[in-house]
């Protein structure tokens, strides 16, 4: 079998990790948890992959690594970051944990490109011993510059065992487009949004009925960006299926100390749980705590 263009940029470390390497960057893989809600407390349920750039050793924001990189190489740099995230997620996650990774859909123009970058995927989570069935491909906003290409490699992907979220979901046209297209199995609703729908009550019932909207249609649905326990409570009022957010975990560089959320780890009680899952790897509890009205909370 060929060797993927992610895999000819890795350097592989002796505890099992991985770091990518593009041109003056080093490219790190942060994992930050996904929570599910479960009986009144917060489960780990998955993981979402996200790069952090170093240039000379120190950090960069992706944002600035991504602006450097020419369009030309945009399909090079997407396929090595999914290969970094899933080869340690293999190394350094629970083996039960859904794993989310990103794809750009402006670099799929056509089904020759798609059709590639499956196979190199494949290739990968072969490396990883990763099962197919814990992937979740999240595709970003960006336009896609074939949406027929789009259409297929989705169907692909979904032929192959992987599920299909939907990124920073808005309820704009487009994003309504996003959904009837793709069909997701999974909505992560943009943090912003989401925040200002729940500073008001309209908002919140507006909020609510959407979130029931999808789980009728089967599609489960994560709230991002939450950085606050009003927005937690409220989350969990509105019926959304998960969290994410640095009220519960922040992201952490692989390797993480997240295999503590594996099966067969012991999850403390509210008692026991009193700082976020940022400073201790320990699930939040629900219950006890008092309801609190939309909205921030106003001081006197």
């Amino acid at each position: 079998m060929s060797r993927s263009i992610g895999l000819a940029h890795i350097i592989r470390h002796d505890d099992g990790t991985s770091t990518g390497v593009w041109g003056i960057y080093t490219l790190q893989s942060a994992f930050q948890p996904i929570f599910a809600f479960k009986e009144g407390k917060l489960s780990v349920a998955a993981f979402e992959g996200l790069i952090r750039p170093f240039r000379d050793g120190e950090p960069q924001s992706p944002a600035t690594f991504f602006g450097t990189c020419p369009a030309a190489d945009r399909l090079h740099i997407e396929a090595l970051t999914r290969t970094l995230h899933l080869l340690n997620a293999g190394a350094c996650l629970p083996q039960e944990a859904s794993i989310f990774v990103n794809f750009d859909p402006s670099v799929f123009t056509d089904r020759h490109i798609a059709d590639k970058a499956l196979r190199d995927m494949r290739l990968v989570l072969h490396e990883a011993g990763i099962d197919p069935r814990r992937i979740v491909c999240e595709v970003t906003e960006q336009k896609s510059a074939s949406q027929e290409a789009l259409y297929g490699f989705v169907e692909a992907l979904r032929a192959n065992g992987f599920s299909i979220a939907v990124d920073d979901y808005g309820a704009d046209d487009s994003d309504i487009n996003r959904i009837k297209e793709l069909k997701p199995d999974i909505v992560k609703f943009d943090a912003n949004w989401i925040t200002h729908l729940m500073e008001s009550g309209a908002g919140f019932a507006l909020l609510t009925a959407m979130v029931q909207s999808f789980e009728n249609q089967g599609i489960r649905t994560v709230f991002e960006g939450i950085e606050e326990g009003w927005q937690l409570e409220l989350a969990e009022r509105s019926g959304a299926s998960m969290v994410q957010g640095y009220v519960l975990a922040r992201p952490e560089l692989a390797p993480t100390s997240f295999r503590v959320f594996g099966k067969g780890a012991q999850q403390p009680s509210s008692e026991d749980s009193k700082a976020p899952a940022a400073a201790s790897p320990a699930a939040p509890t629900l219950h006890g705590r008092p309801a609190r009205v939309f909205g921030r909370k106003v001081a006197p």
